[in-house]
Order: structure tokens, then sequence, then C-alpha cells
């Protein structure tokens, strides 16, 4: 999980904190050691730590900290404002052209996932209702072209290519004009990578950028490199001028300490980041949620919009309408039990609630999600008047529905425990007035 262990180590020095009624200046500083040593266990560069940590202890020997009632939580205020404001602050969008007609040039080093990105970001323009087309201008790498073409038909997305062509420039001029012939307002430009940044790689991007005057060139660096792919990220700013990063794979990444250091180290934003391998795992990148996730305060922004875009809104409306006359089915917990799956499964949700981490940190997220199949089989299991009226299920049914679906009886009798407390959850929501969830804990 991104972050995992640095955000490990700041809640411990935040529930030391946490626990005095008043807070010396001794105890600002044995703080902010920790602090340090968190961010520098978490690759985060040197001179950012430094800066960092002096600004957030300048602030926590305020008055304003110092006297309050609750110390230890203005400090932690400061921090998740220092931490928003490291990571560039406020949201970076992508800027599109005024004329209609957008080109993103797509750059960066081998190995750090470019071509799956340019599939990705394809995708995430879809759903912002625009009509991309992909370029493959990476005329080196073996098969580079044909896994641009099976990552443009995978989200649906046209790709243009000319494999007898050598040189970059031609084919992006001739994809362009076929774009704009063609009605598409935004093209993708793949292209070629390199070990290591060297001229001849510069030299090609730069004559790319001459001839095609991109809107925005955007950076793909993986996350796991750590200080590598912010020094990579520096590199391509000094010779060829980037307007953006996008960071793969930080969903692996436990330290963090490239998205926490590019921003400080580049002067450029990080504008999209990859949380898996789907093509809807390209987020945008908000820095103030980011902090807050770090600090374990939950994203719930991220949550509700996940949940408006994922969930199917009218089967939502239907399951508030039956559990307001009482009706809650064992065919609706299963809707439930898919609407959590397209969410991104448990662990995603629970990643994005209030104090959550260490409640995940002894769950097993992959025998949970075990565990959602083996329900499904179970009430895949039943006769469709049994999942309309659990009340049916007596000791024979369920020897009968155990066998079918090679469980335990007594895995029959969990599933309908927690039926009947999601039952009752929801039935003291209807009760208090409140909205039914989209998805029951």
């Amino acid at each position: 999980m991104a972050f995992e262990g640095l955000s490990e180590k700041l809640q411990g020095v935040f529930r030391n904190l946490k626990g005095k009624g008043s807070l010396t200046e001794a105890d600002i500083d044995s703080a902010m050691r920790e602090v340090k040593l968190a961010l520098l266990e978490a690759d985060v560069n040197f001179k950012v730590v430094k800066e960092f940590v002096a600004d957030v202890k300048e602030k926590s020997m305020g008055a304003e900290v110092m006297e309050s009632l609750t110390p230890g939580q203005q400090v932690v205020k400061i921090v998740n404002a220092e931490l928003t404001d490291l990571m560039g602050g406020t949201d970076s969008k992508l800027t599109y052209s005024p004329s209609g007609f957008t080109t993103l040039l797509m750059v960066g080093l081998q190995g750090t996932g470019k071509t799956t990105t340019c599939g990705k970001l394809a995708y995430w323009l879809k759903s912002q209702g625009k009509k991309p087309m992909l370029c493959a201008c990476d005329i080196y790498r073996p098969a580079a072209i044909d896994q641009l073409e099976v990552v443009g038909k995978s989200v649906d997305v046209p790709v243009f290519t000319d494999r007898n062509c050598k040189q970059v420039e031609d084919i992006a001029r001739r994809a362009k004009h076929e774009a704009e012939v063609k009605g598409y307002n935004v093209l993708i430009i793949d292209t070629a990578g390199r070990l290591q940044i060297d001229e001849e790689l510069m030299e090609e991007l730069a004559r790319l950028k001459k001839e095609i005057k991109p809107h925005e060139i955007l950076l793909v660096v993986d996350a796991l490199t750590g200080q590598d792919a912010v020094n990579a990220a520096q590199g391509f700013n000094d010779k060829l001028g980037i307007d953006g990063i996008i960071m793969t794979k930080l969903d692996g990444d436990a330290r963090g300490g490239a998205a926490l250091s590019a921003k400080k180290v580049t002067g450029k934003p990080i504008k999209f980041v990859g949380m898996g391998e789907k093509a809807d795992a390209l987020e945008p990148f908000h820095p103030d949620r980011m902090a807050s996730r770090i600090l374990d305060m939950g994203d719930m922004m991220t949550l509700i919009e996940e949940a408006e875009a994922k969930m199917d809104q009218e089967k939502a409306a239907q399951l508030e309408k039956k559990m307001r006359r009482n009706e809650f089915t064992l065919e609706d917990f299963l809707d439930q039990l898919d609407q959590i799956r397209n969410m991104g499964g448990i662990g995603k949700v629970l990643s994005m609630l209030p104090g959550q981490q260490s409640a995940m940190k002894g769950l097993d997220l992959d025998k949970s999600e075990l565990e959602f199949r083996q329900m499904e089989a179970i009430i895949f299991s039943m006769t469709p008047e049994e999942r309309q009226k659990p009340k049916l299920l007596n000791a024979s049914r369920r020897k009968r529905i155990a066998a079918g679906c090679g469980q335990p009886v007594s895995k029959i009798n969990s599933l309908i425990k927690r039926y009947e407390d999601a039952k009752k959850m929801m039935k003291q929501m209807n009760k208090s007035g409140g909205r039914m969830p989209g998805f029951f804990r």
C-alpha cells in the first residue's frame, strides 16, 4: 500500500503527542527527530526533509499550538498542511488547447510503464468526454508498436502506426493530421525510452517537440525507483522541459519518497498516479487527499467519487426503496458485494476511510476476496425463492446448499449472520432518516 511504512511511523509519533495535555519545546524536538527519520526512511530527498521539518517545527512552536487545549492535534493539522504543500498544494489538471485539439507527448525511461500508461490516460480521457487517439512513436523497442495496439484495443481507442517510417516527427505529424480529420480531439504520442537519459534520446524528443508543439509533455516515472525517479524527472525537465509527472506503481510503493520529493525538487506537479494494473487505475493526483491518507485521516472525497462513478445508481435507488419497505434480500446483499468489487475491493474502500489503517494491518485482503467468492457461490447455490426469503433456510436446506457449493454448513451460517447484520444496520439508518449506503460495511 502506498506510504504504508511512513504512515505507520508518523501515526506513532502523533499518538505520543496527542497523549500529552501540553507540549514543551523538548516534546516538539523529539517528535521532529522521529518525523525526520520517518521521512528519510521513506526515501524522501534529504534537502526536502530538512526544510519540511524546519517549517513544521517553527509553526508548531507558535502560541496557537503551545497554548492550545489540544496541542497534539494542532501539530497534526500543521503536518497535514505542510505535506499537502510539499506535494504541490493544489490539484494540477491537464490543460487542453482552446482550439479544441490537444496533443500530449508522453516521455520517460524504459521500464516505467509508459506505453501502458498511454492506454490508461486514454481511458481516463474517454471518461471525461474526450475522443483520444494513440500514436506509436517508439520505433526501436521490439514489439513496442504491437504493445500499444494491444493497449489501444483494450480501451477501445484507435492507434496510428507506420512500421516503415523511421522518422518519428513524420509519424507524429501525420497522426495529428489524421486525428483532426477523423474528429478526435486528443492525440497521445508514445515515445521511445532509454535505460538512461542520453543525448540521442533528448535530440529525438526535442525534434518531436518542435514539430508537433505539444500542449503538454508528461513524464512517466516509476514510484518504486524512489529518488532515481526524481532524478530522472529533474533531468528530463532540464533538457526538454516537462509540464507534469505521471507516477506509476504508487500502490506498490510502501515508502512514497518519490511522490513526496518530486514537486519540491523539479518544480513540476504530479498530475496522475497509477494505483493498479487495470485500465481505470490511473487517478488524478490530489495533494490534500494524499496527505490525509498518509496521516490516516481518510479520503472521503475520492471514496464518494468512486462510488458515484462505479456504482449502479439505479440499483442503489431501488435498494433504498426496498429497505424502506423492509425487503432487503440475499440477492440485494450479493449486489452489494459486487458494488464493493467494482470499487476495487474491501481493501481500497477501507484505505479511504478515516482511522482504518490499523484495522487493515491485521486484515488479510486476499482472504477477504476469497470469502467474497465463497459467499457468491453459496448464494448461487440457493433457489430463487430462498434468496428472496432467507427465513426458509432451515437446517436441511442449508445442508443441501453446502453440498451444492462445496462449503461447510458453518460458512452458510456465517453468511446468513452477515446478511442479518447488514439488514439491521440498514434498517437502523432507515429509522433515523439517513440515506441508504451504496455498500455495506
